[in-house]
């Protein structure tokens, strides 16, 4: 499987509060079938599906990294009631006071969610607002009910009754802790360390560790370290540091052993959906078990031009460098032009167009303008695989 070095969201949200618990234990779903089939459309390396409140459709973000989640407008529509307020966490270690509220009633195709517990958050910054993402239905909704995905279908099934999903022929099954807003924690071993990663649908990367579970002194592990942002959360992007990608030859998840998958450092201890959409899955939450059977057995690959970019006051910027392989543009370089395709005087939509549509994505070589320090400078860069 390629993975091509772009920014990574990561809409992982976490509680702080002993409220929390409490909170998100509350509310129902009632199903009108056994089996319901919800329509998802996995887009961006992310699982959305629509959702409908006092009749008015919605986007939502599936995703088992974060509670409950409603917009800013949508909680001022709706003329919600604050329950409380508190502070919450995102994956970049950002902290916000929020408000908690709850939701009467959310219908997801003929599931109906009633009384659910949900924070209200800004879902407008620069990259999530182009995701048009109204709010999150997490882990509190989702463990009411027991899941079937596959992102490569465009598959996911919600019951009230595990036998209505056969688990024959899932090979690999992980147990889990579940946080208090019900998020999977699954326990990890990789490079010798004991690792509790955040079982993350709402992550588009595969398996990121904090920069303290990795020695980059290590010379038994061959790495590429990179500077600069590498993702971004809920509540905006963390400071730049160096990051690193190495190949893991073993590791386990759950104690389960999965070869030669690539590595991420970064803020957060996290498995998401590069890794996920290999497999179709099921979680349970009644019995903290996710299983899982792959169907597709692709070996990790990591391919970049060396560089990723975000766009920050309608400008294409240079944010992130591999270090150490002659990669000619530097962090803050502001990019005119890739392939001649221009990025200069940007709109928000077509910020947006180019965020989520990468100009690069298919080609394995660029011609790239970019604007330093008042100078116009060009350069031709190609795609390479590192830790091949």
């Amino acid at each position: 499987m390629k993975r091509n070095l772009l920014l990574l969201f990561v809409l992982c949200i976490t509680t702080i509060s002993a409220q929390g618990k409490r909170f998100f234990e509350g509310g129902e779903a009632v199903l009108k079938n056994d089996v319901e089939k919800v329509n998802l459309t996995f887009a961006n390396e992310l699982p959305l599906i629509k959702v409908s409140i006092n009749g008015k459709p919605y986007q939502f973000l599936f995703d088992t990294g974060a509670p409950t989640v409603i917009s800013n407008a949508v909680y001022n529509e709706l003329n919600l009631k604050k329950k409380h307020k508190s502070k919450v966490g995102d994956s970049q270690k950002n902290k916000q006071e929020q408000i908690f509220t709850e939701l009467p009633e959310m219908i997801v195709d003929q599931i109906v969610f009633k009384n659910i517990g949900a924070v209200v958050v800004d879902l407008e910054g620069p990259e999530f607002g182009c995701l048009k993402i109204d709010g999150i239905l997490g882990a509190n909704q989702m463990a009411k009910l027991f899941w079937r995905i596959n992102y490569s279908e465009n598959m996911l099934e919600a019951t009230k009754d595990l036998t209505k999903f056969s688990t024959d022929g899932y090979e690999t099954v992980f147990t889990f802790k579940p946080k208090p807003q019900k998020t999977p924690m699954i326990s990890s071993e990789i490079l010798d360390k004991k690792i509790n990663l955040t079982f993350d649908t709402g992550f588009t990367g595969g398996i990121k560790i904090a920069d303290n579970n990795y020695d980059p002194k290590n010379e038994k592990v061959k790495s590429i370290e990179t500077y600069g942002v590498n993702s971004v959360g809920a509540f905006g992007t963390g400071k730049p540091l160096s990051t690193y990608h190495f190949r893991a030859d073993e590791l386990l998840l759950a104690e389960q052993k999965f070869n030669n998958e690539i590595v991420m450092t970064g803020n957060s201890n996290l498995v998401g959906n590069e890794f996920l959409k290999k497999f179709k899955f099921i979680i349970d939450w009644e019995n903290n078990k996710i299983y899982l059977h792959r169907i597709k057995d692709v070996p990790a690959k990591l391919e970049s031009f060396g560089f990723a970019y975000r766009f920050i006051d309608y400008k294409a910027k240079v944010v992130l460098v591999f270090q150490g392989n002659n990669i000619p543009l530097k962090i803050d370089d502001e990019i005119l032009s890739i392939n001649n395709v221009g990025f200069e005087n940007l709109t928000q939509e077509l910020s947006c167009q180019y965020l989520l549509n990468r100009v690069e994505k298919t080609t394995d070589s660029i011609d790239i303008k970019v604007k330093r320090d008042g100078k116009i400078l060009d350069f031709t860069v190609a795609k390479k695989e590192y830790l091949n």
